[in-house]
């Protein structure tokens, strides 16, 4: 089975018609597991160790079978300023904090969002920010060496110099 990430390449009305695998971020993280299609049919999924998979990406069986994958919506939560008395850096002091945990973030402009976790939404509420719990899709970050940013940046291994004189490698 091959990951096509963001469908790159393939056109609009092709996707359309794919079945779709509707999958929850613990499955979408996982390289071997068994689900079922839109169609009822069962899928066996198998991907290299590592590859996590995006709402938007695609799949292309052995078979030829193009499947499309969608972000189940699932419990999160949602982290936003207060509304009232909110600071500009609030977000950013969250995201500093839950980062520091590793917790799997999904960053937006907005807000943040993080899976349920009582001891993380205490912290959080002290911390003067508004959480709602909702049932969504969730899209965490891949992480600065993560194979898949949400930015569209790429991953590699290799040595360059900056204009300032420092050379040192990416991995």
């Amino acid at each position: 089975m091959r990951c096509i990430p963001a469908a790159q390449g393939l056109a609009a009305p092709v996707l359309r018609r794919a079945a779709c695998l509707t999958l929850d971020w613990d499955l979408r993280q996982k390289s071997r597991f068994e689900c079922t299609d839109s169609q009822g049919r069962p899928v066996a999924v198998f991907l290299p160790r590592g590859q996590v998979l995006r709402g938007g990406d695609a799949l292309l069986t052995q078979d030829g079978t193009l499947l499309r994958v969608l972000a189940a919506p699932q419990a999160v939560l949602r982290i936003s300023a207060c509304p009232r008395q909110g600071q500009p850096l609030d977000l950013v002091r969250a995201a500093y904090h839950l980062g520091n945990r590793h917790v799997p973030t999904e960053l937006q402009a907005q807000w943040l969002q993080i899976e349920p976790d009582h001891v993380l939404a205490e912290m959080l509420t002290h911390m003067g920010l508004h959480l709602e719990a909702l049932q969504a899709p969730f899209e965490p970050e891949a992480g600065a060496y993560g194979q898949q940013g949400r930015s569209g940046a790429h991953a590699h291994a290799h040595a360059h110099s900056h204009a300032h004189g420092c050379a040192h490698d990416h991995g």
